[in-house]
């Protein structure tokens, strides 16, 4: 679920990068600081714990973006963030923004975990696959999440299908309960 304020800084980030003509810099920049999100305990409990001042957060976040080389419009925009006590929505603000970009391109966005990193011939079919159900060009956001053991999940506007292993073994071991 994306919030209203993810929401709300997402489309203003947008706005400001279409001005710019630099959308799929925003872009590649925002995905860059999700890895190092995903990569990092630490920079997780720093965005989400509301322990930290915004002062702190500010301080840190201007440290990790010039360290990361997140340059220019995306750089301020997390120092915006981090200013205003807003980082833990900032995962939220980058799906946001992968959505309105992608609609403004004419795409849908799909989010896609797979318990393991596809191959070339594997994301292309499943971007193919996902082209024909929804009619139009698709953005495709790939994770992996070892955690599903195999299948993936697929996240494209309201639909969500979830052919992963885990829900398969968590149906069956609940039908097992329910028999037995």
């Amino acid at each position: 679920m994306i919030s209203g304020v993810a929401e709300r800084y997402a489309g203003s980030l947008h706005e400001l990068a279409s001005q710019a003509n630099s959308v799929a810099k925003v872009e590649s920049e925002l995905s860059r600081f999700e890895t190092l999100i995903e990569g990092s305990a630490d920079m997780r409990r720093l965005i989400e714990s509301p322990v930290f001042s915004a002062d702190d957060q500010f301080k840190a976040i201007s440290a990790i973006v010039d360290k990361a080389k997140i340059t220019g419009l995306t750089g301020n925009f997390l120092r915006v963030v981090a200013r205003n006590r807003r980082l833990f929505a900032v995962p939220g603000m980058i799906r946001a923004f992968r959505r309105i970009a992608a609609e403004a391109r004419g795409e849908v966005a799909a989010e896609v975990s797979s318990a393991h990193e596809l191959t070339a011939a594997q994301r292309s079919e499943l971007t193919a696959a996902l082209k024909t159900v929804a009619g139009k060009d698709v953005a495709v956001n790939l994770t992996v999440d070892p955690t599903l053991l195999g299948g993936m999940v697929v996240k494209m506007g309201s639909r969500q299908i979830d052919t992963s292993l885990k829900t398969k073994l968590a149906s069956l071991k609940l039908a097992l309960k329910e028999v037995g």
